[in-house]
């Protein structure tokens, strides 16, 4: 059995709905299809909570109003047989009804996520009927049935793959099967999600469970470069990774794989392929436990970063003092990216400032806190890098004239990380193209 997991912008279109339905019947193999909402949907669901808690009922009434103009128009391209158009007429009608009904209601966070449930509710649904109207035999199956995280909203691993194989298993002679990306169902069992990017982890998570052959990313890119294309002009996609590297890959910025989709597949050594909807033929990335080379494979940047150093003449030869710094960044369940250390400094960078001046409150007594905000991590991968000789010198005369705050290298035998004013990230990715990769 393979997943095969699609995005929004697969499935925002009627055209691009249909193709996948193209996609997954190419072959004979039982699989499980994840899909994310339509491009849009979630954004404007967002968009619809943050009005409500505001107590703007109006205005989440005009963006309810266009969202379901929007699918209506949708259903009309996809859906061409009577029977199957009026069943699309239904599912938009039994969600749009619900978001009606919240806006005479109490608003509250619970409510807020069964808002956001709803895209992948009616993309799964219509898609389904499509499928029907096709005469493609399937079974939709509910994520909420299977899809649970437990009461630190981390996947309860054990009952998904219960629960799902269970499902599975009642259906033993269907060989096709539809179910819903993010959405999950919380300790308390209300409706909750994964969160932005949440559909890989699902596909991912789901991949385990059953021990599938290959779990399938498609999205709108021929794979995993060795640049962002969005800012780099000559980029080219990279043939395979290990799951280690595409971990470093996704946490510092790669955006095209959620950083949360690596663990599952890796635990249960699933290959993991990025592939492109609209370039199907394309080779696209392969991820798996060998690298499948030595050096560098790729370049990805981190926006948003915050870098705060601590200052102390009692760091010297004090055992303990860097045990305490952390316990602060625990306490607020804030994640540190890069360290680096002195006799007398320690700088730490996050990418959180939901606590920080809290953060910055208990780190005062510790000594100089000193804090710059606007920041990005460029980072390095490859396999084995630490040893690849030269990997150094060529990425340090790339950035002789870039003002870099922090270097981290060694911590991680893929990786290299440097820290630059967020004004200069553009910059650092084309001289590291032209520097490390020989393109410009």
């Amino acid at each position: 059995m393979k997943i095969m997991k699609f995005g929004g912008t697969s499935v925002g279109k009627p055209e691009r709905m249909r193709q996948v339905a193209n996609l997954i019947t190419k072959d004979d193999e039982a699989k499980i299809v994840v899909l994310s909402a339509l491009s849009g949907t979630t954004n404007s669901l967002v968009s619809i909570g943050d009005a409500l808690a505001r107590g703007d009922k109006q205005g989440a009434e005009k963006i309810i109003d266009a969202l379901q103009a929007h699918y209506y128009s949708f259903i009309k391209e996809l859906l061409k047989k009577e029977a199957t158009y009026k069943r699309g007429e239904t599912i938009i009608a039994e969600h749009f009804d619900f978001l009606h009904i919240i806006l005479k209601i109490s608003f509250n966070e619970a409510l807020n996520k069964d808002i956001l449930a709803q895209g992948e509710l009616m993309s799964t649904k219509l898609f389904s009927a499509y499928l029907e109207e096709q005469g493609i035999d399937h079974v939709l199956l509910p994520a909420l049935d299977f899809m649970q995280i437990d009461a630190n909203d981390e996947p309860y691993f054990d009952a998904i793959r219960v629960k799902l194989n269970r499902l599975l298993q009642q259906h033993e002679t269907k060989k096709l099967f539809v179910t819903q990306g993010y959405i999950c169902r919380n300790a308390r069992g209300e409706v909750d999600n994964l969160k932005r990017g949440g559909s890989d982890y699902t596909a991912s998570l789901i991949a385990a469970a059953v021990k599938a052959s290959v779990c399938e990313i498609w999205t709108d890119i021929d794979g995993m470069h060795n640049n962002d294309p969005r800012i780099v002009n000559k980029t080219r996609p990279i043939n395979q990774l290990s799951f280690d590297e595409a971990a470093e890959l996704a946490y510092f910025g790669a955006k095209i794989l959620h950083p949360t989709c690596i663990w599952p597949a890796q635990q249960e050594k699933v290959p993991v392929k990025l592939l492109n909807t609209m370039q199907p033929e394309a080779a696209g990335t392969t991820i798996m436990q060998d690298a499948g080379s030595v050096g560098v494979k790729a370049v990805a940047a981190k926006d948003g970063i915050i870098a705060i150093k601590i200052k102390s003449s009692r760091m010297l030869l004090a055992y303990g003092f860097l045990r305490k710094i952390f316990e602060v960044f625990e306490k607020y369940k804030t994640p540190i990216d890069m360290v680096t250390t002195s006799e007398v400094a320690v700088s730490v960078t996050i990418d959180n400032d939901q606590h920080l001046a809290e953060i910055l409150k208990e780190l005062d007594p510790f000594g100089i806190v000193e804090t710059d905000k606007d920041q990005a991590i460029v980072s390095i991968v490859g396999n084995d890098i630490a040893q690849t000789p030269h990997v150094l010198s060529s990425l340090f005369n790339a950035l002789s004239n870039i003002p870099v705050r922090m270097v981290s290298y060694g911590g991680s035998k893929h990786n290299v990380s440097v820290l630059v004013p967020a004004a200069y990230k553009t910059e650092t990715l084309q001289l590291l193209n032209k520097g490390v990769f020989g393109l410009d």
